[in-house]
């Protein structure tokens, strides 16, 4: 089972992949949102915006997320180690229930460009 250490570095890649990226990805990651992140089998919430293709952690605190960010992924730990290290496809972990991506529906069809 992931740590919290290890979720957290995985966001700090993932942040890295996205603002390294080009093309339509970087124009999909390029968004002004609050976002959350809860990693469910550790039952802890990285919350923070994402801004300029980055993803900014502003707090972490136990439990599921406090206030109903823009953006919301729920997840365990080691399926967020495997999606930023490309051992999980996105399309096939949200679809089968794995991943929960919540967003606004402008913003869901922005973020598929990074699926």
């Amino acid at each position: 089972m992931a740590t919290i250490e290890e979720c957290r570095a995985a966001l700090g890649r993932l942040s890295d992949n996205m603002q390294s990226a080009e093309g339509d990805v970087r124009e999909a990651a390029a968004l002004d949102r609050s976002v959350s992140c809860h990693i469910k089998d550790l039952d802890v919430t990285f919350a923070g915006r994402l801004v300029d293709g980055r993803i900014e952690v502003d707090d972490t605190f136990p439990g599921p997320p406090r206030d109903k960010a823009q953006i919301r992924l729920a997840l365990t730990g080691d399926d967020l180690l495997a999606l930023v290290d490309g051992e999980l496809n996105f399309a096939k972990a949200w679809g089968s229930g794995r991943v929960k991506l919540e967003a606004g529906l402008r913003d869901l069809f922005r973020l598929r460009k990074l699926l």
